[in-house]
């Protein structure tokens, strides 16, 4: 079920470096995509289900960490 979460793109959103670039950023996400993809190409729509609820709760939990929107200016 982690299959999601370990990509390279959760490393990317909870990495502390400013040093990332569209690219790289871009790339990331289309590997997210095409595992998505076939993931659900399986089948079990029950497990895709759960792995794609999980990936969103962990999407969820990243908004609410410190480094969230580092950078920003303060209201």
């Amino acid at each position: 079920m982690n299959v999601l979460l370990n990509m390279r793109i959760f490393g990317l959103f909870t990495g502390t470096s400013q040093e990332v670039t569209n690219n790289e950023m871009q790339e990331a996400y289309g590997e997210f995509v095409e595992q998505v993809r076939t993931i659900s190409n399986k089948n079990d729509y029950s497990a895709t289900y759960r792995i794609l609820t999980a990936t969103r709760i962990e999407i969820t939990l990243l908004e609410t960490t410190p480094l969230y929107k580092q950078g920003e200016k303060c209201a």
